[in-house]
């Protein structure tokens, strides 16, 4: 099945979705934000084909999403850091867990919590606007047309 390609498409939720969209990419990047940096133990974790997980490492890293470093020589063996632009999926990430806790956790529970280092506690993402220290929700918010506009409120515009 071809994959569309939306990185021509003058929305920023498209072309987003061109470099993480893909549901392995997804998962790839949540074992790399809590640590995951080696083929055999993403591999490992995610049970996923081989083929497949060499094909979306590749795309992260083509993405500057991730960095391929070589650790070992004989046989080579690589490592796959998070970039910046990688570590600025974390938010993301971290919501679509809190997402996946409310709405579709089974009868025991999330099956994993975000705990806040310096104090311990569970947190749960939240929007937080950086003037006002408001509550940003949907409700809240509206859409605007930004300096990179044109075209704006066409189908593929957002």
């Amino acid at each position: 099945m071809e994959h569309t390609r939306l990185a021509e498409w003058h929305c920023s939720v498209a072309r987003a979705l061109d470099v993480v969209g893909e549901w392995w990419t997804l998962l790839i990047l949540r074992d790399a934000l809590r640590g995951t940096t080696r083929f055999d133990d993403f591999h490992e974790s995610l049970g996923m084909a081989r083929s497949v997980l060499t094909a979306r490492l590749k795309h992260l890293t083509d993405a500057g999403v991730l960095d391929k470093l070589q650790y070992r020589e004989h046989p080579p063996r690589h490592e796959y850091l998070l970039t910046e632009k990688g570590k600025a999926l974390f938010p993301v990430v971290a919501t679509l867990q809190q997402w996946g806790d409310e709405w579709t956790a089974g009868p025991a529970g999330p099956p994993a919590l975000l705990v806040h280092e310096s104090c311990g506690h569970v947190i749960q993402p939240r929007l937080v606007c950086p003037d006002c220290r408001g509550e940003v929700t949907q409700a809240s918010t509206r859409t605007v047309p930004g300096p990179g506009a044109s075209g704006y409120g066409d189908t593929a515009g957002s």
